[in-house]
């Protein structure tokens, strides 16, 4: 009789399985780009919503109607260009070569780390008279949650990368917009396809049969029900990895790729529904309508970058009839 084999239950793909180092990610990766500009943003879940726009995908059955689309609402205050860092090629990887802060530093910062400005004034001149030394070069910035809808002073620090080939003209550019602020235009455009990088929510410890999707045992063979039928073979004698066992489920970084902007907008109030977003508030001023799901609890900082594998649908500005309050 043919032996009859069927998909193991729970990928194997996200090992090991727990818990995130922080709340909120990193980019590790780029769309190569030879534009000069930064090539990420930030921004709060909010929560999710429907909106009335034109179909205009050809081919679709649905070509020049007008079709309900669920969204993503993203709060997205400007973000604050506080220090650039540079980085050398070694035997090991990337080590960071010197780093550079702005003089005028929010107040908010003092409450995430400290950090002495006036020491690191000269270090834009070893960057210049370095440049062969330098393989990449990259901005530390910091979110501004004081200026979104939710109730939080101390801000987020992370780093983003800067489009273009040559070095020189990177440094260039980020000395020009240290100390500035980054909107979500001068990164992102309606129509653009991005990738959502986040963190799950968190589920807890959980058993098999919700971590894995494991069959639930009959009450004749087994006695326990959400189980898993077996913990191995006879030989070698030991469970191995692959079983699926209980154990951390969510809260998770995780990249949801190919994610398309449906509208930039900078008046908040008309997508705010009265008495604003449930278990967020009011979107004050900047926001991001993203078409579909995105990874995350309510508050939680989303990056997005350019798509890296972005399709044919990369450029598709669609046209946004009604945003449903």
């Amino acid at each position: 009789m043919p032996q009859i084999k069927r998909p193991r239950r729970g990928s194997l793909a996200y090992y090991p399985r727990k818990r995130a180092k922080r709340i909120y990610p990193r980019v590790k990766s780029y769309l190569l780009e030879e534009k000069l500009k930064p090539m990420a943003f930030a921004g709060y879940k909010v929560g999710m919503t429907h909106t009335i726009i034109l179909d205009n995908k050809k081919g679709s059955p649905s070509f020049g109607q007008e079709i309900t689309v669920p969204v993503t609402v993203l709060d997205c205050p400007p973000l604050k260009v506080i220090g650039i860092r540079t980085y050398e090629k070694t035997i090991k990887g990337l080590k960071t070569f010197t780093e550079s802060y702005s003089k005028d530093l929010p107040k908010e910062l003092k409450r995430k780390v400290k950090i002495n400005s006036e020491k690191t004034l000269g270090n834009v001149a070893k960057m210049e008279s370095n440049l062969q030394k330098i393989s990449n070069l990259r901005l530390i910035v910091s979110t501004q949650p004081r200026l979104s809808g939710i109730r939080k002073r101390t801000p987020e620090i992370f780093e983003i990368g800067i489009g273009g080939k040559d070095v020189k003209e990177k440094l260039e550019f980020a000395k020009q917009i240290l100390g500035k602020d980054l909107q979500v235009k001068d990164v992102l455009r309606e129509g653009e396809l991005v990738d959502v990088i986040s963190v799950t929510k968190g589920k807890g410890t959980v058993g098999p049969v919700k971590r894995f999707g494991v069959k639930i045992q009959t009450r004749h063979a087994k006695q326990k029900l959400r189980h898993v039928g077996t913990l191995g073979p006879q030989t070698p004698r030991k469970v191995r990895w692959t079983i699926p066992m209980a154990g951390q489920m969510g809260f998770q970084t995780r990249t949801e790729i190919n994610k398309r902007i449906l509208k930039i907008g900078e008046e908040g109030q008309t997508i705010t529904p009265k008495g604003g977003f449930i278990r967020y508030g009011m979107v004050p001023k900047n926001f991001l309508l993203i078409e579909g799901s995105v990874p995350g609890s309510k508050k939680r900082l989303v990056l997005l970058r350019p798509a890296i594998r972005a399709n044919r649908l990369k450029f598709l500005i669609p046209e946004v009839r009604e945003i449903v309050k």
